[in-house]
């Protein structure tokens, strides 16, 4: 476990969040073993969370002071919401991902009172097309729409940032709502990566460029041979002129 480094300035770089979507806690330590001091912000999601998935937020957390992102993407009645996240606000964890009705999104503000919890509103999942909405009985409308619409009326209830898809986020920096508010990305894939079942997809330097504040990134990372390598690439790009914002 020592192997796991505490953050390196010069290495990582907390606007790379690299998701653990692997079966358990053992295999997620091993992984951040792997990638070390190149990486300072981890993803935990549904599929680790019988799998030790919060016992090993909090090792990471407590243990190597590595940022923490809760991906469970709650969606109940205010009241059930708001308990969830006043318990899960106790693991002293960095983000949340709720969905992004405002209900929702209200209750698990008032559940995360007092503490430094930051609340990210799901728009539209970055494996869905207008195919899947349309199955999914989604009122009409172009997805890029929709998205603005859910992240402006999120924004709206007091989310602190959303979770979009990196082709809607140039259009949701420039919402005058999105103002002190994050922008954060799954669906980033390095070029000629495999999309995997995501459908809206850019790459790190262009997230970057869009005004992203965080990307995530998952299997580019834990399929690679070696995945520090592969975080580190990653980082370069994030870093490149291309990824430059606009003035």
């Amino acid at each position: 476990m020592s192997d796991v480094q505490t953050n390196a300035p010069t290495l990582s770089d907390d606007r790379l969040i690299v998701a653990l979507d692997v079966p358990n806690a053992v295999q997620g330590l091993a992984l951040a073993e792997k990638l070390g001091d190149a990486v300072s912000f981890y993803k935990i999601g549904l599929g680790m969370l019988t799998g030790g998935g919060l016992a090993l937020a909090n090792e990471l957390k407590q243990e190597f002071g590595k940022r923490i992102f809760l991906d469970m993407k709650l969606f109940d009645i205010g009241n059930t919401v708001e308990n969830a996240v006043r318990g899960l606000a106790q693991f002293d964890l960095d983000f949340l991902t709720v969905h992004g009705d405002p209900h929702v999104v209200r209750a698990a503000k008032e559940g995360a009172s007092g503490k430094d919890l930051q609340i990210l509103a799901v728009t539209i999942l970055t494996s869905l097309d207008r195919q899947d909405l349309d199955a999914g009985l989604i009122k009409p409308g172009d997805i890029q729409d929709l998205v603005l619409e859910r992240a402006a009326n999120a924004f709206e209830a007091g989310a602190d940032g959303i979770i979009a898809s990196p082709q809607e986020a140039a259009l949701i920096r420039a919402l005058p709502q999105s103002e002190g508010r994050l922008i954060v990305t799954p669906g980033v894939r390095p070029a000629g990566a495999d999309l995997g079942d995501q459908k809206r997809v850019a790459t790190p330097a262009q997230a970057i460029a869009d005004g992203v504040d965080h990307i995530v990134v998952g299997r580019p990372v834990y399929h690679a041979e070696d995945p520090k390598a592969a975080a580190l690439a990653i980082l370069d790009e994030m870093r490149s002129p291309q990824a430059q914002r606009p003035n």
